[in-house]
């Protein structure tokens, strides 16, 4: 037994082993930790977890004309990493597997039912377990399974006095084995998955406090404010050069290389270029790969990404060390984070200068406005799920992609009724998402209401409610978004109620007036472009708990 036993224990670092490198693979990761695998992934997931299952088979010792092995080890952290089918799918190969290289062998038919039963076992136990407890059930699960093969050994295979000898000699090990090798496996793939996720956590926390650091630079977009981005970039990364390039030219460079990589000259080397074309990161470890023009050029090693507007490559972030293979998984996490950042605060850049050339026109300036303190706000709170509940980080990315392009992308048009009420819901959903219970909002919308809207008049009072209602009375409060036809249903009726301090009655005189202070003023915007479009503008009422505004919309 204790021979057998350390022959079980060999192979398990085999699998391990395997098992390791494997969970090291870009492409391995990216199916598994998918939220919904591709029918082809779960079949290429189950070939793998399958295989895995056969090698344990194949480096497994023959006792008494059974073969001592690893086999469930492979099926069962398949079907628990990667649900039922992986686990199934890869159970009927291991099993038919191990049938077909001992045909009527002793123990073949009841090990191979016994694996196929482990595949099925390995499904339940992922839709019932989580990433904290799924290495325990594994554990639970090996033995079980094992106990299982050893109780259709006793029950199948023939002669029985054979049967119980072999279970004598092979139970202990394999069911120490393959329970603790389960374990092993999933936990050792699993601290893979979650040390990468918290550098890349880390990592994207730092490019929001790079990119905070940088926002003023972004307001007016020019050669010195460029150069100032990228100055802070290098001392907060601790790189020897950053640059900042446009499709065809050098548009800032400070640090290393600064004489000949100036601003305003064409760029200079190969790769930027492949970037500009490909649209992808691109990691430079020598200097042959950075490949500039210039041979005394002290750039060894870089990162190159794209910066880019409505999916189309308009310029690059380069990040270079004067030491050759300086680039670390936490340095490409980081210039990633650091590239979107930089194109979302070019694009607000960008409609700044729109909203200037149209003579400072207050609708110009709501349509085009994307507040930077609550991007930054609403990416760090996606940045704290990431930890937490990494499915609703997903869920308020999109939240904050369908808030983000409803502002960029909307002009002076009137809008659908319910276009206007998805960007609304995106962005309570991100509020709801940062101050937790203190939010309640109830949709009061009985009907989908064909009807045209001018944009991004809803969402700045039911901003105006959170902010100057609901949180300044540091308690829980409730906001309700009522919309209903009026009789004739020439006209629809939008009401934003709130139970927070109350409006001041100063504030809505000064709206009657057109004057207000700097904190309604979205609500004087509103309130402007409904009187220029109806004749009529916002109504707005103080409550005994609360404010109520409301507005009337006519069918054009």
């Amino acid at each position: 037994m204790i021979e057998l036993l350390k022959h079980l224990i060999n192979n398990l670092g085999y699998v391990i082993v395997i098992a390791f490198f494997i969970s090291r693979l870009n492409t391995f990761r990216q199916m598994v930790q998918k939220d919904k695998i591709r029918k082809i992934e779960l079949f290429i997931l189950a070939f793998i977890f399958g295989g895995i299952g056969i090698i344990g088979t194949y480096v497994g010792i023959n006792v008494r004309g059974a073969i001592a092995n690893t086999r469930n080890i492979g099926v069962m952290v398949g079907g628990i990493l990667c649900g039922p089918f992986v686990g199934i799918i890869g159970g009927l190969l291991a099993g038919v597997h191990r049938i077909l290289i001992d045909i009527g062998g002793i123990t073949a038919f009841p090990c191979a039912l016994a694996t196929v039963m482990g595949g099925y076992l390995s499904g339940i136990i992922y839709k019932k377990s989580n990433i904290k407890n799924r290495w325990f059930y594994g554990l639970l699960g090996g033995i079980l399974v094992e106990n299982l093969s050893m109780l259709f050994i006793l029950l199948f295979s023939r002669p029985f006095d054979l049967a119980l000898s072999i279970v004598k000699d092979i139970y202990v090990p394999m069911v120490l084995i393959n329970g603790i090798g389960i374990a092993i496996v999933i936990m050792i793939t699993e601290n893979i998955f979650e040390a990468e996720e918290e550098i890349a956590a880390k990592q994207a926390k730092h490019a929001l406090e790079i990119a905070n650091k940088t926002l003023p630079y972004f307001r007016d977009v020019n050669k010195n404010s460029l150069k100032r981005v990228c100055q802070i970039i290098k001392d907060s990364v601790k790189a020897d050069a950053v640059s900042i390039t446009d499709r065809k030219y050098i548009l800032a460079h400070v640090g290393s290389g600064e004489d000949h990589h100036t601003a305003g000259k064409s760029i200079l080397t190969k790769a930027t270029e492949r970037v500009m074309r490909q649209g992808s990161i691109e990691i430079l470890n020598t200097s042959e790969e950075i490949d500039c023009i210039d041979e005394n050029c002290p750039l060894k090693s870089g990162i190159i990404v794209p910066l880019k507007e409505n999916d189309q490559v308009i310029g690059t972030l380069k990040i270079y060390y004067n030491d050759e293979n300086s680039i670390t998984f936490r340095d490409i996490s980081l210039a990633e984070g650091l590239s979107q950042l930089i194109s979302t605060q070019l694009e607000i850049s960008k409609l700044e200068k729109l909203r200037e050339m149209a003579n400072k026109s207050e609708i110009k300036a709501l349509q085009a406005q994307i507040n930077p303190h609550f991007l930054f706000n609403a990416l760090n709170t996606i940045v704290s799920f990431m930890r937490l509940d990494i499915d609703k980080a997903r869920e308020l990315i999109i939240d904050l992609s369908t808030y983000l392009r409803y502002n960029i992308e909307k002009g002076d048009e009137l809008v659908s009724l319910n276009k206007e009420l998805e960007q609304v819901r995106a962005y309570i959903k991100i509020e709801q998402a940062r101050y937790g219970d203190k939010l309640n909002i109830i949709y009061d919308i009985k009907d989908m209401i064909d009807i045209k809207i001018p944009s991004l008049t809803i969402q700045p009072l039911v901003e105006n409610a959170i902010k100057h209602g609901i949180l300044k009375n540091n308690n829980n409060g409730s906001i309700r978004i009522t919309v209903k036809e009026k009789k004739g249903k020439e006209k629809v009726k939008i009401i934003i109620e709130d139970n927070g301090v109350g409006i001041d009655e100063e504030v809505i005189e000064g709206i009657e007036r057109g004057k207000t202070k700097e904190g309604s003023i979205g609500l004087l915007n509103v309130h402007n472009r409904l009187k220029l479009i109806y004749g009529k503008g916002l109504k707005i009422e103080r409550l005994k708990n609360g404010t109520r505004i409301s507005f009337e919309i006519y069918h054009k």
